[in-house]
């Protein structure tokens, strides 16, 4: 109960904190999967629950006032500290609950995860999985409402992610690189070259992330001196998933910068070739994010074989 012995609902602590992570009304309500008007209600209930404004609405993006920045650790702790206790108590309710939750990226969930989880089980034992594939920032919002234990993704040095912010621990699992590929010709030499010395003049084709793909973000921070300077391009497609780039690049539709994860096999077999130089491709990190609080024992036990690696 709050002011006016005025019932609280937990629900509106999850939303608060979807949009002191946002600063956008309508953005935070999509993440909860509710309509804006419904969410904008409840920030306002909670208000008054609290008794003070917790956002400054006259900036844009919504800002927190002093009193949600005071809101905001001590909110975050107690949600952390109910999820522990619901984690725990179901655990002990049920030996069986060696179960794990995992988010990954299209790519990742395929092309990285089932041979590295094989390897962990080689210690742990066999684990039920629960996995949720999506793209990156539907898998950071399932991290965010600790909807999962762990979020598998590629990352890099210079692209702080969301998860950096909100303190979520990581360890690197492993390395990947962002190849410009194309569709090998006959005698193996690719179909475009951003190297060639007819690359200005040709004006070549590639295929390209969404602004807000994960792999884009990287490959734009990675390689900005080269895609945004003079390098000669053009944009004939572009797509969230880099399976859907991998397919027209086979197709011979343009370049496509993919993870050596999952071009691998169509690199040795000839189907595809590498479409520049060195200085074209991106190291990455394969990187395994967990909740920063408590979790079941055997989420903290895997958490402890990959962190001592």
């Amino acid at each position: 109960m709050g002011p006016g012995n005025r019932p609280l609902d937990l629900e509106w602590l999850e939303d608060f904190l979807a949009l002191a992570e946002t600063g956008s009304f309508s953005r935070a309500a999509k993440a909860r999967f509710i309509a804006q008007p419904a969410f904008s209600r409840h920030i306002r209930s909670l208000e008054e629950w609290t008794g003070v404004a917790l956002f400054d609405r006259s900036a844009h993006p919504a800002v927190l006032t002093p009193a949600g920045e005071r809101f905001k650790p001590l909110l975050e702790d107690v949600l952390g500290r109910l999820e522990a206790a619901r984690l725990k108590t179901r655990e002990a309710h049920d030996e069986a609950a060696s179960g794990l939750r995992f988010a990954a990226t299209h790519v990742l969930s395929f092309a990285f995860f089932p041979a590295w989880f094989s390897r962990l089980e080689q210690t742990l034992g066999p684990r039920t999985v629960q996995m949720h594939s999506n793209n990156l920032e539907a898998c950071e919002d399932l991290m965010l409402q600790r909807g999962v234990h762990f979020l598998l993704c590629h990352g890099h040095p210079s692209v702080p992610g969301r998860l950096e912010a909100s303190g979520h621990p990581m360890h690197p699992v492993g390395q990947d690189t962002l190849l410009p590929v194309a569709a090998a010709q006959a005698d193996g030499r690719p179909a475009f070259h951003l190297d060639s010395p007819q690359a200005q003049q040709d004006n070549l084709p590639i295929l390209a992330y969404h602004a807000a793909a994960g792999l884009g973000r990287l490959l734009q921070a990675g390689l900005r001196p080269l895609l945004g300077g003079d390098a000669p391009h053009r944009t004939v497609f572009s797509a969230h998933h880099a399976v859907v780039l991998k397919t027209m690049a086979l197709e011979g539709r343009g370049i496509a910068w993919l993870p050596r994860s999952l071009v691998g096999d169509e690199l040795q077999n000839g189907q595809l070739a590498v479409a520049g130089g060195d200085g074209w491709a991106l190291e990455m990190q394969i990187r395994l994010y967990r909740q920063p609080g408590d979790m079941t024992a055997s989420a903290e036990a895997l958490w402890s074989l990959v962190s001592a690696t």
